[in-house]
């Protein structure tokens, strides 16, 4: 879309007072972490925080910050070209997670450690989207809907063939037991053909924007502009100044506490930073879009599964001055491994473009159980529960594979004669889209 197309709100300017003080609000609530970020650096005087404090701080400047981000993203996506839109998205989604992610692979040369840390909050973080949120909006969507299947959208097919691609590709990361370059390499590529080909895809149809994004969306042209850069620009300042702090305050808050720091980091951590990206998925299915809470959610996972873990091995790489791989202990091998065995077993489901409410359920339980035990054994017995549901579901939904395939294919043909008509006169394909509501 154009930068010069006007967006129509469903309510004047006027009208928008609450809407503009959630939006000073939050700012408010992300900005000790920047000031006390520039204060430390710049040796001015500044409160010494206890470690739980500091991550506290820190974690909720993240969280508000992420927040501005979704907002602003909302807005930002009807101002400009499908691909650019696309690109932006994929990153502010989980820009959170990346900043506390890459901070522990880029320290990782000097404090090895970190480097499990880094992986933990990488399987932590994917473990958490599919096996929590996933099921999460199925539910909200079956407590409005009363329906006991949910229908993705054929736009997710795409996601889903190269989240398979991916999947399948991760595999061999605990087989060689670290993370290279070559996956830089091999994940930057598959996540660069994913966005080509989903900017070719159908454009969305607007929906009207609510709350803080429509108030953003009511400014005039130029205000607007100003609005979304500004705030673009002040959330991920304050995302990247306080990812330091928030991942070193909750390492020695483990270290207090005596909890494992590596359950800390894996699970405490990426529930700070993917916490909107969770909220605004279930505000989406409670609103009766649980179709595009779940896209939300599926293109977090392929973002998460490709460019997340490509990024890990680089920024060890760059930091250290070499091209030695990011190491892994026995330990992530087996996180990895489980990650990778559960993402698997989330395309299997998925390959219907539809998730019904027993196998959201599984992927529920199956989830939950994993925190009742943290001895090997019991890691490699989940990996090895999930590669054998998906097998399970592979030879039972395999004649959902060729139609998956076909459908992305449609979806690109339609995108391309959209493209060339210049996006007027011609409807993409309507088998599937009266289903998104919820049954099959």
């Amino acid at each position: 879309m154009s930068g010069d197309k006007e967006l129509t709100a469903s309510a004047p300017p006027g009208s928008f007072t609450r809407e503009r003080l959630q939006i000073a609000l939050a700012m408010a609530i992300a900005l000790p972490g920047p000031v006390l970020r520039t204060l430390t650096i710049a040796d001015l005087p500044h409160p010494e925080l206890a470690p739980e404090a500091e991550s506290a701080v820190f974690g909720i400047s993240i969280l508000a910050a992420a927040t501005l981000l979704i907002w602003t993203t909302e807005v930002a996506e009807q101002m400009i070209s499908a691909t650019l839109a696309l690109a932006i998205l994929a990153i502010i989604a989980v820009l959170p997670e990346y900043a506390v992610d890459i901070y522990f692979a880029w320290t990782a040369p000097d404090d090895p450690q970190n480097a499990g840390f880094a992986l933990a909050n990488m399987t932590g973080a994917n473990r958490l989207l599919v096996g929590f949120a996933w099921p999460v909006v199925f539910f909200l969507f079956w407590f409005k809907e009363r329906k006991n299947v949910l229908v993705v959208g054929r736009q997710n097919a795409i996601g889903l063939i190269f989240l398979g691609a991916a999947t399948l590709y991760s595999f061999s990361i605990p087989l060689r037991g670290h993370l290279s370059l070559l996956d830089t390499a091999v994940l930057f590529s598959l996540f660069a053909v994913y966005l080509i080909l989903s900017s070719r895809s159908p454009p969305r149809e607007e929906e009207p924007l609510v709350g803080p994004a429509q108030a953003i969306a009511a400014l005039p042209l130029q205000q607007r502009w100003y609005a979304v850069c500004g705030l673009f620009l002040f959330a991920a300042g304050t995302v990247f100044a306080a990812a330091e702090p928030f991942a070193e305050g909750l390492v020695h808050s483990g270290e207090g506490l005596g909890i494992d720091e590596f359950i800390l980091v894996q699970w405490v951590a990426p529930l700070a930073s993917e916490a909107p990206e969770f909220l605004l998925a279930a505000i989406l299915a409670l609103r009766g879009r649980a179709v595009a809470g779940m896209t939300v959610l599926i293109s977090s996972k392929v973002n998460q599964w490709t460019l997340l873990v490509g990024s890990l091995p680089l920024a060890y790489s760059i930091s250290g001055g070499s091209l030695d791989p990011l190491p892994m202990d026995s330990r992530q091998v087996e996180e990895v491994f489980l990650t990778a065995s559960q993402s698997l077993f989330a395309v299997a489901i998925l390959m219907t473009l539809s998730i019904s409410a027993w196998e959201a359920g599984i992927m529920f339980l199956l989830f939950g159980g994993q925190f009742f035990s943290t001895e090997p054994a019991v890691r490699w017995g989940f990996g090895v529960a999930y590669l054998v549901l998906s097998l399970r579901w592979l030879v039972a939904e395999r004649q959902s594979i060729v139609p998956l395939f076909r459908t992305a294919r449609e979806e690109l043909s339609v995108g391309a004669a959209s493209e060339s008509a210049g996006g007027d006169g011609v409807d993409p394909p309507t088998e599937g889209r009266d289903r998104e509501a919820g049954g099959r």
